[in-house]
């Protein structure tokens, strides 16, 4: 069987729910998901885990990716202190997972899983060597180096948003927080503001793509990649932002390099799934 056409699932543990979808080829064709309860125990975490996985299990389904935001050992399969789900301090997952469905697990990093989902399925195939940038609460980043995924100790590599950056970090400025910060209301907001042409919208995301602009430059002089694929949440609100990010690259010190460099915009439905799913195949 061909690897495009396997099933596999992808299992998607986010900041307040946890989201499994059924593959096919390059189609998601059923999900389930359950919310997230942080004071949850992690045995009760766990049990939702495999509610929800349960829920789009079936006989085809020949391997599970996990996508989880955290350290990440993908060798052994544990998973370390786990922001969202305090419990979760050392968790075996992939060990877990195995023993009860009885079919292989792979684990890694969301942002990870990000840049894999797109390499597999999205703007990244036609590049090998690109950065997927995950633009929601933080700052996600995962590495494509010669068409593979480059993880790093424990998928630790491409936490960019940790950089210093002003009076604190590149995160505080390029993650949704920025905008609540700034501006006191949600990225969420402010978007559907900017699309009624409100003048205070307009100008935060303006200022949004300044900050992501410098983002961009440290990337750009650290991995001089052929692209780089935005997603996430905030990366719909790009047309209010792209000049502002565009004037922001004009003080890169190599401009013979941009001449071979873009910017994408991940089309993918159900990213976090397919980019979990990924691992699989």
């Amino acid at each position: 069987m061909a690897e495009r056409e396997r099933t596999v699932l992808g299992v998607d543990i986010g900041g307040t729910k946890i989201k499994t979808g059924r593959v096919l080829g390059t189609q998601v064709v059923q999900t389930g998901f359950s919310k997230v309860v942080k004071d949850d125990s992690e045995e009760s975490s766990l049990s939702k885990l495999y509610d929800t996985i349960e829920e789009v299990m079936t006989d085809s389904v020949t391997a599970i990716g996990v996508g989880v935001p955290a350290v990440v050992d993908a060798d052994s399969g544990v998973v370390f202190d786990v922001q969202n789900i305090p419990s979760w301090k050392q968790v075996p997952l992939k060990e877990l997972l195995q023993e009860r469905f009885k079919v292989p697990a792979f684990l890694n990093n969301d942002a990870n899983c990000f840049a894999l989902g797109e390499k597999h399925f999205g703007k990244a195939k036609d590049y090998k060597n690109c950065i997927a940038l995950s633009l929601g609460t933080g700052l996600g980043m995962g590495i494509i180096i010669e068409n593979k995924l480059y993880n790093g100790v424990l998928c630790g590599a491409g936490e960019v948003g940790m950089l210093s950056y002003k009076d604190g970090i590149l995160e505080q400025y390029t993650g949704s927080f920025f905008f609540e910060d700034a501006y006191g209301e949600s990225a969420r907001t402010l978007y559907a503001k900017a699309l009624e042409n409100d003048v205070k919208a307009i100008a935060a995301f303006k200022e949004y793509g300044v900050h992501l602009g410098e983002a961009i430059k440290n990337i750009l002089y650290l991995f001089a990649p052929e692209a780089i694929i935005l997603g996430g949440s905030i990366s719909k609100a790009y047309p209010f932002f792209d000049t502002a990010l565009d004037n922001a690259l004009e003080s890169f010190a190599y401009q013979k390099q941009l001449e071979n460099f873009k910017i994408e915009i991940s089309d993918l439905v159900d990213s976090p799934i397919l980019g979990a799913a990924a691992l699989c195949l």
